[in-house]
């Protein structure tokens, strides 16, 4: 047993949340346990707590017992400011064991991650990196540990799909025991063999929690499976109530109708109506007691509501994109070259890459050019949200133009659509979560009514029961989407074209 989990209990400690009661979890040899939920639910709240509870200790408080029975490698879903201030070379000195391996151990974990040796000698910023190559950096420096046991929260975010093979190999045969959150449906399929799903009912007033030793494929099927036969049995049996009260109110009505027209020259008459009201008013508190032992209709988190308007549209043959690039650079480093992209109508277009290609630097370039563009309506959702939100505001304040009231109402209609709960809507941005500020800005595009999406890994952040509403509402919008992603799933379901970035330019691609 290397962790161990008794009764715990975790509260928010600014509106007084629930995020779990009762938990209890052993994570053993052979596990790998992968953390799902909605957004919000508190999975990357778990984990930091489990690593440092001093991590969480200024938003949420906990009781219950966390037993460590070894070492643990913790990689964060977000690196500090001050972290991505440092060179790479700096940032590896700050890991102790960095300086106890050889120039050989080191090299064979740089092979293993695919990244060059002499990277950890790298006086670029930690920050300039590509999202990839940060998380393959901190993968490296938690290697060099040799932990116990592995807390990866969002370890796939950003992985070019070269890598996410890799991280699902690396899960897979790593020899010790790995919990994780991710929102990548595919490496959980080919990973997890165990499932803890947290969940938050009744509008995030209650929560619930379930550990199946299952794969997630099962875990799924078996769930639906058994809800679905739950509701019908549930609804069956109201089905059969409700006709046994429809009977019931008429023979009490009858009754009732009998007794106030009995003579009072008829006592015996009286009596026996008097004996018979007893007997219909004792069926009545049978059928109550039925009722309240019915079988429930599953309470559960339903997928979000999110969904363009059906006027969004461009013509099928209007040129959304004619975009060419001599070169594509980042400082001095020239990452690709002769890069031409057509995009019209209602084409959805992903470009796929090795990481530290340049693709959401040639995405922020793309933006620039359409943001511009006055025939239609284009909207960008970059890698890095805090680029577009501003922290200080509420969700309502951001989406907010007017600031009158009908479009307030309206507001909070649609973020409570997507799950939001009154008092998170009055939450300041920075204490959202990830997939809290994704949904924020897909509802900006659609309040704005935007025709033509450039979207940076749009499905990064959303829960793998989120992500197919995501890829059903992407898919039926009715303009074009130009975005970059490592979602095999998205790639495969949503988009009609993929793309490749490479030292050459923009090459057609398979999956």
């Amino acid at each position: 047993m290397l962790l161990q989990i008794k009764d715990l209990n975790i509260t928010h400690l600014k509106d007084l949340r629930e995020i779990l009661n009762g938990f209890s979890f052993t994570l053993n040899p052979g596990d790998k346990a992968v953390i799902i939920g909605e957004e919000g639910n508190g999975k990357s709240t778990l984990l930091k707590l489990i690593y440092d509870p001093k991590l969480v200790e200024d938003y949420a408080e906990y009781t219950g017992e966390i037993i460590r029975g070894g070492s643990m490698g913790y990689l964060a879903q977000e690196l500090t400011q001050f972290q991505k201030q440092m060179t790479v070379y700096e940032f590896c000195s700050a890991w102790p064991a960095f300086f106890n391996l050889t120039p050989r151990a080191l090299g064979d974990i740089a092979s293993e991650l695919g990244i060059r040796a002499d990277t950890f000698y790298s006086d670029q910023k930690v920050g300039s990196l590509s999202g990839g190559e940060k998380v393959k950096l901190q993968l490296a420096c938690i290697l060099m540990e040799r932990p116990d046991m592995l807390l990866l929260d969002e370890p796939s975010n950003d992985l070019d799909i070269d890598t996410l093979k890799w991280l699902e190999e690396f899960i897979n045969s790593c020899g010790i025991p790995v919990l994780f959150v991710s929102h990548d449906e595919t490496l959980i399929e080919n990973t997890a063999n165990v499932v803890i799903h947290l969940e938050q009912e009744r509008r995030k007033t209650k929560s619930r929690w379930t550990v199946a030793k299952m794969p997630y494929a099962q875990y799924i099927s078996e769930r639906l499976s058994r809800l679905a036969h739950q509701e019908q049995i549930a609804r069956k049996e109201r089905s059969d109530y409700e006709k046994k009260m429809i009977k019931f109110r008429q023979i009490q009505s009858k009754v009732e109708h009998r007794q106030k027209t009995v003579s009072r020259a008829d006592p015996h008459s009286g009596r026996l109506l008097k004996k018979k009201m007893k007997a219909v008013k004792s069926m009545g508190r049978r059928f109550e007691r039925e009722h309240e032992n019915m079988t429930q209709i599953p309470d559960v988190e339903e997928a979000i509501m999110l969904k363009f308007g059906d006027d969004i549209a461009v013509p099928s043959g209007k040129t959304i994109l004619d975009f060419k690039l001599d070169r594509l650079s980042i400082e001095d480093r020239i990452l690709s070259e002769n890069i031409e992209l057509f995009v019209s109508g209602r084409d959805k277009i992903c470009i796929i890459g090795k990481n530290g290609i340049g693709k959401t630097t040639l995405l922020k370039k793309i933006a620039e050019n359409l943001l511009a563009r006055q025939d239609i309506k284009a909207a960008y959702m970059p890698q890095n949200y805090d680029d577009l939100l501003v922290a200080d505001k509420t969700p309502v304040e951001f989406l907010s133009v007017t600031g009158e009231k009908d479009e307030i109402t309206k507001i909070k209609t649609f973020l409570g659509s997507v799950k939001y709960t009154s008092d998170e809507m009055e939450h300041r941005i920075s204490e959202l979560s990830g997939g809290q500020k994704a949904k924020l800005l897909f509802l900006k595009m659609i309040l704005d009514g935007c025709n033509v999406l450039i979207l940076d890994e749009p499905t990064r952040n959303f829960s793998p029961l989120s992500n197919p509403v995501i890829r059903d509402v992407l898919k039926s919008f009715g303009g074009a989407i130009i975005s970059v992603s490592h979602d095999r799933k998205y790639i495969n379901e949503v988009c009609t074209k993929v793309l490749e970035l490479t030292p050459n330019g923009l090459n057609e691609a398979r999956i």
